[in-house]
């Protein structure tokens, strides 16, 4: 395995699926991957979500015990580790998961445990090659969304619901959407530009529970009145927090955030410059073209060096299943397991989600977890090479060091544990 077709496996994908063929073209099999149809992931929809959770708040009312969302969720869960261990396109499925976690939802929130997967189905996956401003309405306008972020309670003070309930706005997602999903903390906004931000999307909300549940639009509680956001004055109505929302996804400031966090999960935790202002202008040029962008990554030549990042939980995890490649029954439960190694699924602290540095994921008890489920994970293994495995799935980035270890271990499974251990395997 030459050093560029390790890179594309491991930098760029999910790690090398056991034995798997090797690409021969590195770079253009990673680009054909943007124009592979996605494959999908049986998950449920909002509306399945959102029913759930309806019927288990009335279970609970009722004195019962619900578990319809927690059922929900394990399903969907378990359908989307499928995916991840056994896609074809694994670069497309690792941008699916850097922009769910851009727009991070999270389950630490009541309520949300049966829609982050339908999130990360309808309103991620669809649009990881698309344009950024129509990924940024499908996650404005997604149930998971409005509820996490607040955005569906959030009632104009001068609209007629506003005025009869004495209820107004909630800036939490106008707040986090300019700073974290848009343009960032420094593009010069003011407190003003969040209120007014926050009024255009009033009247966005969630359909009765009698209805078919999903987003719905209320004009009686919409802020009336156009609004003006950083000087650019936008009209009445839902037209106006849409065409809002489009605008932002495509500022510049809006691509250079955009850019700075690609290079970070791809190159380097610390962007170059020069990196982050090739795939902005990308960004710029093809009007928040996703897949332009992704392009553009492949075009830098930092990207292509074996020096590469520290994997998080979720990247480790991964590729260590995907190098194994148990059988079904064989595999763990991913969510289990990235429980134990400390970065539970869809369950970010924050809304900024998940960090993407080492810093954030080398301490010792972070790292004596991932030891120690390489320990569990090895038990699984029947009949794989350790030295086979350590060729096969790092090629040129396996150290003389770590061979060495390898071929003094004691058993087998003490050698698997050492490769899932080892330095190489845990940087991507």
């Amino acid at each position: 395995m030459e050093s560029r077709t390790a890179v594309a496996l491991i930098r760029f994908g999910l790690g090398r699926r056991g034995g798997e063929p090797l690409p021969a073209d590195p770079a253009g099999w990673l680009a054909a991957q943007l124009d592979a149809a996605d494959p999908g992931c049986a998950s449920a929809s909002a509306a399945e979500g959102l029913a759930a959770l309806y019927a288990d708040r009335r279970e609970q009312r009722a004195g019962g015990h619900p578990t319809r969302t927690r059922d929900l969720f394990r399903a969907d869960a378990a359908a989307a580790a499928a995916l991840l261990l056994e896609t074809p396109t694994p670069f497309r499925e690792r941008l699916v998961w850097f922009w769910a976690n851009h727009f991070t939802v999270s389950r630490r929130h009541g309520g949300l445990e049966a829609l982050c997967f339908p999130f990360v189905q309808q309103a991620i996956r669809p649009h990881v090659t698309g344009r950024f401003s129509d990924m940024l309405l499908a996650v404005a306008r997604h149930p998971a969304m409005l509820i996490y972020l607040d955005a569906a309670r959030s009632i104009g003070p001068d609209s007629p619901a506003g005025l009869r309930t004495h209820r107004g706005l909630n800036e939490n997602f106008a707040r986090e959407c300019l700073e974290l999903h848009t343009l960032g903390r420094d593009a010069g906004y003011t407190q003003a530009d969040v209120t007014a931000f926050a009024a255009l999307f009033t009247g966005w909300g969630l359909g009765r529970e009698d209805a078919a549940p999903g987003f719905a639009y209320f004009p009686r509680r919409h802020q009336p009145g156009a609004a003006t956001l950083m000087g650019h004055t936008w009209p009445d109505g839902e037209a106006g927090g849409v065409a809002a929302l489009r605008w932002l996804g495509t500022h510049p400031a809006t691509c250079r955030r955009l850019a700075e966090k690609l290079v970070r999960h791809f190159v380097a935790d610390a962007p170059p410059p020069e990196t982050v202002g090739h795939v902005a202008s990308a960004l710029r040029a093809g009007g928040g073209d996703l897949r332009a962008a992704a392009l553009a990554l492949l075009d830098l030549p930092q990207a292509w060096q074996t020096d590469g990042k520290l994997r998080t939980p979720f990247d480790y995890a991964v590729a260590a299943l995907r190098a194994l490649d148990l059988p079904a029954e064989r595999r763990p439960d991913l969510t289990a397991v990235l429980a134990r190694l400390g970065q539970p699924w869809m369950a970010a602290p924050l809304p900024d989600g998940w960090p993407d540095t080492a810093a954030d994921w080398a301490d010792g008890e972070m790292l004596l977890r991932r030891a120690d489920w390489s320990s569990a994970i090895a038990g699984r293994a029947d009949g794989v090479d350790p030295m086979a495995l350590a060729q096969a799935a790092l090629g040129p980035c396996l150290g003389a060091p770590t061979a060495l270890a390898l071929g003094r271990a004691a058993s087998r499974r003490e050698a698997l544990a050492l490769l899932l251990a080892s330095p190489e395997f845990q940087r991507r």
